[in-house]
């Protein structure tokens, strides 16, 4: 099968490209701009001084950088020994375990921080437990402390499963010379096994720091707005969009975010971690005696005990009728889901329809740039890829004031609505930011198709285009509908982009509405119901994107090698 391409192959990667340079490049380079402009069409450093003067922004800063380290370090103490034990040893449950430790990625930060504080809060459920048994409370959830805490929980996953990957698809062999030649215990781990595992590790601590770094509802919701992301929505939002600090913090939120891929992947350079293997064993297993056993099973039913806290709690919540200084609610109700089915609908089909379009969209272009990279020689293909993936590191709040600055005065084609102030800005900056996750999965699906099952329909006389749809696409099935569930149910629970973007709540997707009804004490209520049905929606998107990944595409291709040349 020849590699080259066609016009029609160029045209469409030059569309895409187009696409990316007006929604992610264009956006991100106008706040860099603004950051720099001195208003007469120069550029100058004085914005950043003007930051960097302002006490509140200095604050902002060398907090945002405080609660992302204690983030990435209370995350690696969750995730390296729960990935240890679960990989290295045998015991029952050790898949249900690590199914409950990525669990909480399926929930949104900002939804399970209320709740949080009703369990870990100075009144909350364990002080209360703590201040009548032992006469002490502590401090879990006041200031950034609270932050911290629920950043931890909610992205120590990241560590975990790249952890958990790396540490599988260590050689076996490799541990038992370390072990025959005397060595043991913390110090074989120390100096074998945890170094072979570390590109996974520095992954998942990248991921935990870039996505705290970016994280807007948070902090917003537990009133604490004295950090970067919160002071670039506040300085947009109230003082205006010509105000060049909220552009400043950006900037820094974006050189942060790209600056923790850089290192990750300097940490990283000149480094050899291959093992060449002899019939793959992966790391060996052993078996815990009955004590060890027992203290093992303690500790990660007190981790898991901790990390499923803000499920638990939201779910109370969302039940709860009166919950205040009291261990559990004092009494229930349905009166919450009754309000959000009569107060909220809107929300619901907004939040359909725009992550359905986002994730079409992910998936229509995913598709196009997976086989402009695997299956053509088209110059500055691999940019495509390279574009796409630098959109992880822009912060949410970034790309939505960029989208401010850009569009407005834009009005949509035959309408007299402002683009601006249209949902359809909204439904694109979902595109762009879940972009990256689609492509995943179908570079994936694509990678595992092999090149001979399209030049045997070729042989038969199949076109080009014929094959791409009779052949391609069908097979890739799997990878797709994955990608389109992964970035509809991801798309679903972004706050970031949204509190930027919505400018009407009968346009406001739920993680809007579950952001306003957390505002106030009495909407609590509401708004955890809504977060309950926000998560069952991700659960059962999670759920479906691993039968499907398992299924649906091995299915497709059974199917449609009995069809080619057809």
């Amino acid at each position: 099968m020849s590699l080259r391409f066609t016009y029609s192959q160029l045209a469409v990667a030059l569309l895409i490209a187009a696409f990316l340079v007006v929604f992610l490049i264009v956006p991100v380079v106008t706040v860099l701009y603004v950051a720099f402009a001195d208003g007469d069409g120069g550029l100058t450093l004085s914005h950043f001084v003007s930051f960097f003067h302002i006490s509140l922004m200095q604050e902002s800063f060398w907090n945002s950088l405080y609660v992302g380290f204690w983030s990435v370090l209370l995350s690696t103490l969750i995730a390296v020994p729960l990935a240890y034990f679960t990989v290295r040893f045998e015991f029952r449950g050790a898949v249900l375990i690590q199914t409950l430790g990525v669990l909480p990625l399926i929930m949104p930060p900002f939804v399970g921080a209320v709740a949080m504080q009703l369990i870990f809060g100075r009144s909350g459920a364990v002080n209360l437990l703590l201040n009548d048994w032992f006469g002490f409370t502590l401090p879990i959830m006041d200031g950034l402390n609270g932050v911290i805490f629920v950043e931890t929980l909610h992205y120590f996953p990241f560590i975990l499963m790249n952890l958990m990957v790396a540490l599988n698809n260590i050689d076996s062999s490799m541990e038992e010379s370390a072990q025959n030649l005397g060595s043991s215990g913390f110090r074989l781990f120390r100096r074998i096994v945890f170094p072979l595992a570390m590109p996974g590790y520095i992954a998942g601590a990248a991921l935990v720091f870039i996505k705290v770094f970016d994280d807007l509802g948070t902090p917003l919701v537990l009133n604490q707005t004295n950090m970067l992301a919160p002071q670039a929505y506040l300085r947009i939002t109230t003082i205006g969009i010509e105000d060049p600090i909220g552009y400043v913090a950006s900037v820094i939120m974006v050189a942060a975010s790209l600056f923790a891929l850089w290192a990750s992947t300097w940490v990283m350079r000149g480094k050899e971690y291959a093992t060449l293997q002899r019939g793959y064993a992966g790391l060996s297993r052993r078996r815990l005696t009955a004590g060890q056993s027992v203290l093992a099973y303690c500790w990660i039913v007190l981790v898991l005990l901790i990390v499923l806290a803000p499920h638990f709690g939201i779910l109370l919540l969302s039940f709860a009728w009166v919950w205040s200084f009291s261990v559990v609610p004092d009494s229930y109700t349905l009166a919450h889901y009754a309000t959000v089915f009569q107060d909220s609908p809107l929300m619901i089909w907004n939040t359909a329809l725009y992550c359905g379009i986002a994730a079409t969209l992910d998936v229509v272009i995913a598709t196009a740039i997976a086989y402009l990279m695997l299956r053509t020689r088209i110059p500055g293909r691999n940019a495509l890829d390279f574009t796409v993936t630098v959109a992880l590191a822009i912060p949410g709040v970034v790309l939505g004031i960029g989208y401010l600055r850009t569009f407005r005065g834009i009005e949509i084609p035959f309408t007299d609505d402002l683009l601006t102030s249209s949902w359809v800005l909204l439904a694109l900056a979902y595109t762009v930011r879940r972009l990256p996750y689609a492509l995943r999965s179908c570079v994936a699906a694509l990678q595992q198709l092999h090149v001979s099952l399209e030049e045997a329909a070729e042989n038969l006389g199949a076109t080009k285009g014929r094959t791409i749809r009779r052949v391609v696409v069908p097979l890739m099935t799997g990878g797709m509908v994955a990608g389109f569930i992964i970035s509809f149910m991801t798309a679903a629970v972004e706050l970031s982009t949204t509190l930027m973007l919505v400018t009407a709540q009968h346009d406001a997707p739920m993680s809007y509405g579950i952001y306003l009804y957390m505002q106030s004490a009495a909407g609590r209520g509401p708004g955890a119901a809504l977060g309950v049905l926000a998560v069952v929606l991700v659960a059962l998107g999670t759920y479906a994107s691993y039968r499907l990944i398992g299924s649906r595409g091995n299915i497709a291709k059974a199917q449609e090698i009995q069809r080619i040349g057809v």
